[in-house]
């Protein structure tokens, strides 16, 4: 017997009628604004405490990062030289390297000229005490014994940018700054005038540096030559301290050497002469400047590195001397106590460490690794080997190239270049 079918439309009614006073009961219910909490309210205070000061150090590095960026960027731009004539008739030639704000004390008025001292103490006086002064780069340092000078703008009487002002890098004594008043050529005068001057040394640089850049070729090859001579000579000296002066071995050695000598006079009898001319033919020519003070000095070209007129450089030549300065920085040898020239030596040094310590630590750091997190048990070796790794992460670097110098250099080093008879010397510091 069959169930009858139940209409669905007879129980619709009761559920509209079910929903229609709920749906009203929204309708008349006022609406409720969604409440913001601050944001102060949301973590613990720790929380934030701890987040902003993740966020302060943070930016503290963003700003650290941009200020030694920008000041590095900007450390080969050339400057203007300016000439300043102080109060009391001196004259100060160079580059401003920076400014600062300083309180003068006794002995800066103790140094001053006798009818300068009262009206340079009133006019600090009423600048409340603070005076501005210049730290200039005055190079010529044959000539005056010191590369910076330090100008008191107080004592400033004038200020100019001398239009033929120049700027010699040099490869030692650092720059020299003056005005060009000769160019020699043997001995005799070929130009006289700036700007003759300078066009003569545009044309005959290039070749100089040229030919000097062939020295350094020359001279490298002459350290190989001796290197060979160097390298047989030990090796017959080891077989003679093994007292076998005479044997077949020393003999054969000494034959080699005999071979090798005789191969090397060879090669430095021809890169002598070419190195002599060399250096007689750079010797023709010189750049005569005139300082500040009015004293000349003779400068030999193949001795700079790079010369520009600064106060007549636009903005293409002021990138031509930036970026010719960038490309030694990267790509010649340091000079001037590393103060000035390159740093290829040491970027190919590190880089070349890098590759071949990577290749002789990776394999074995790789296994090594993998025994003390898989295999190893828990010992006093392996103890001791995970305290190091710790250490190793998180000690800086410099702390043991700090420890390593004093220990290694300073103590074992002393000890054995003292000897056995006083080992222990007094202490260098």
């Amino acid at each position: 017997m069959s169930t009858p079918a139940v209409s669905t439309n007879l129980t619709q009614p009761a559920a509209t009628a079910e929903a229609a006073p709920l749906e009203r009961d929204v309708l008349r219910r006022p609406m409720r604004r969604k409440v913001r909490t601050p944001l102060s309210a949301h973590g613990e205070p720790m929380v934030w405490l701890t987040g902003g000061a993740l966020a302060i150090a943070v930016v503290m590095i963003v700003v650290l990062l941009g200020y030694i960026f920008f000041q590095g960027i900007s450390t080969f731009w050339p400057s203007p030289v300016v000439q300043l004539t102080l109060r009391d008739g001196k004259k100060v030639l160079g580059e401003v390297t920076r400014s600062e704000t300083f309180r003068p004390e006794e002995p800066f008025y103790a140094g001053l000229d006798s009818h300068l001292t009262q009206s340079v103490r009133q006019t600090i006086t009423e600048a409340g005490g603070y005076a501005d002064r210049e730290l200039v780069r005055t190079g010529n340092f044959e000539l005056s014994g010191t590369h910076f000078e330090w100008v008191n703008e107080v004592l400033i009487e004038n200020q100019q940018t001398p239009e033929w002002a120049l700027v010699l890098e040099r490869l030692s004594w650092g720059r020299f700054y003056g005005m060009p008043a000769q160019f020699l050529v043997d001995g005799q005068v070929v130009a006289d005038t700036p700007t003759s001057v300078w066009n003569e040394f545009q044309k005959h640089h290039p070749a100089v540096r040229h030919r000097w850049q062939q020295r350094r070729d020359l001279d490298a090859q002459i350290g190989r030559v001796n290197d060979r001579l160097e390298d047989g000579r030990l090796v017959l000296r080891g077989i003679e301290l093994r007292d076998q002066k005479g044997s077949p071995e020393w003999k054969a050695q000494r034959e080699q050497l005999d071979e090798v000598q005789a191969r090397a006079d060879k090669a430095l009898a021809e890169i002598e002469p070419m190195i002599n001319e060399i250096v007689r033919e750079n010797a023709r020519y010189q750049l005569v400047l005139s300082t500040v003070e009015g004293a000349r000095a003779e400068l030999a070209l193949a001795d700079v590195v790079r010369a520009y007129p600064a106060n007549q450089l636009g903005f293409g030549g002021k990138l031509a001397v930036y970026l010719s300065r960038w490309w030694e920085f990267l790509t010649d040898d340091p000079r001037e106590a590393n103060s000035e020239g390159g740093v290829y030596p040491a970027i190919f040094g590190t880089v070349l460490m890098t590759l071949l310590m990577t290749l002789a630590v990776v394999p074995f750091g790789v296994l090594a690794a993998l025994y003390l997190r898989e295999y190893s048990r828990c010992g006093p070796i392996v103890t001791a080997v995970r305290i190091a790794i710790n250490n190793l992460a998180g000690v800086p670097s410099i702390v043991f190239g700090v420890f390593g110098l004093g220990f290694f250099c300073y103590i074992v080093g002393g000890y054995i270049d003292r000897g056995p008879t006083s080992p222990w010397q007094k202490a260098p510091w």
